[in-house]
């Protein structure tokens, strides 16, 4: 399911970022008098009453769209109103309505989202002259002080019953997500599994800006591919367009069952940027390929694949439990062992194994090493269970679960795994404590 996006935006100096700040729970948004603080995009995934959704805070939408900085905010707005499930349209309460609120009324209704009004900076709601901003058509309006919190619990439990009602896929097609920097081969290879040329393909680095489902079938099985985005470092996303880029690209893997990581073997080893996504899918619980491409124009010897397969894990370890795959997108070199690879990776995905094995292979776990003791406490282990598939997660059942350290739980991991293999898939262990 996807999860639903919300986005702030009014003219500048409404307290867009302060109210950002304040649904959040932290300070990510740079917040400042001087109108048109925030250029760069901010986005962050919270909660309220169960309710999971991204929030977006965006550029002040200024009067004159001439000037160059003015030009890409309402660019960068426009980005996020097409994205955007719900739209808060915040205005100035003690300013009073401005005719800059008029203007971007206009861009609301033309959206044909939905939307709601907050007047901010109501530190007193019963103090405070907000109905005026009735004029602009929104139905009711919700009166909320960002700075002291006032209003913000009714606001968000509005806001929730607006937001639309995850709908799982129609066909229980496996999701794939090809995710990368820009420019790796994502769409090339996409286009070489699909057979055809469903995808633009650029030299060009961000050609696909958007999150592009391709539903396609491999042996009778439903899949759906989609090609993301590539995902730079966070510093050098100051283009609104790749901003949004991004969040589309996190909301593909958040959605997949299968990530694949592409990575481009004329830049020699792994960089840490594609080890940075790698971790995003592999910390989200998605399964995960990782696909060196351009292989053909690589500088190799005979043993070049190990070396590389060596040197990832030894940057980011859980690689080593990573199947790679070295191709050529261009030539087809190898891509026809992607959709194999995908279907080993989704059945030990699925893997059950009996609470009966689980338990026998702890035993023999504890009989190689037991936990380490903490003085005058007592740490034993009792016995373990598969609680979960999509990722495989144990749970270890003891009487001193928080006691455990973190490198027995490696043992027991790399343990489990030596069993049962779970060849691309985060294996969870989580303690517990023993009922009784």
């Amino acid at each position: 399911m996807s999860i639903p996006v919300v986005a702030l935006i009014g003219r500048p100096n409404v307290g867009k970022s302060h109210l950002f700040n304040r649904i959040v729970g932290d300070e990510s948004a740079i917040v400042s008098e001087e109108a048109g603080t925030t250029r760069d995009r901010h986005f962050a995934q919270t909660d309220w009453a169960g309710h999971v959704f991204w929030l977006v805070d965006t550029g002040g939408i200024a009067d004159d769209p001439r000037l160059p900085m003015d030009i890409e905010i309402r660019r960068q707005v426009d980005e996020a109103i097409g994205e955007a499930d719900l739209l808060i349209f915040v205005v100035d309460a003690k300013a009073g309505l401005h005719p800059s609120d008029y203007h971007v009324m206009e861009q609301v209704r033309n959206s044909r989202k939905p939307w709601m009004v907050v007047a901010n900076k109501a530190d007193d709601p019963r103090a405070t002259d907000y109905y005026e901003f009735y004029n602009l058509g929104a139905g009711d309006v919700f009166p909320v002080s960002a700075i002291n919190g006032k209003g913000s619990g009714d606001l968000l439990d509005e806001v929730v019953k607006r937001l639309p009602e995850g709908t799982p896929e129609v066909e229980t097609a496996l999701r794939i997500a090809v995710i990368g920097k820009p420019n790796v081969g994502k769409s090339s290879l996409v286009n070489k599994l699909l057979g055809e040329e469903r995808l633009v393909v650029s030299e060009i680095a961000g050609t696909t800006r958007d999150a592009i489902d391709t539903p396609m079938r491999y042996h009778g099985r439903p899949f759906i591919f989609v090609d993301t985005a590539g995902l730079r470092r966070q510093s050098k996303i100051d283009d609104g367009i790749e901003f949004y880029s991004s969040l589309r690209t996190r909301r593909a893997i958040e959605r997949a069952n299968i990530c694949i990581l592409m990575v481009d073997a004329t830049e020699g080893e792994i960089q840490n940027q594609d080890l940075k996504i790698a971790a995003l899918a592999w910390e989200a619980g998605r399964g995960l390929i990782l696909v060196v491409n351009k292989w053909d124009l690589a500088e190799k010897d005979d043993k070049a694949t190990a070396k590389y397969q060596k040197a990832a894990g030894e940057k980011a370890p859980f690689l080593k439990f990573v199947p790679f795959l070295f191709t050529s997108a261009l030539t087809g070199q190898r891509v026809n062992r992607v959709m194999d690879t995908v279907l080993e990776v989704e059945q030990q995905r699925a893997k059950r194994i009996s609470t009966s094995e689980v338990n026998e292979k702890l035993g023999e776990l504890l009989a190689r090493l037991q936990p380490p003791q903490h003085a005058g406490r007592e740490i034993k282990l009792n016995y373990a269970t598969q609680v979960e598939t999509d990722p495989p997660t144990i749970a270890v059942f003891g009487n001193n679960p928080d006691l455990v350290e973190e490198h027995y739980i490696r043992y027991l991991h790399n343990g489990f795994r030596g069993f049962w293999g779970f060849t691309g898939n985060p294996l969870r262990i989580v303690m517990r404590r023993k009922a009784g």
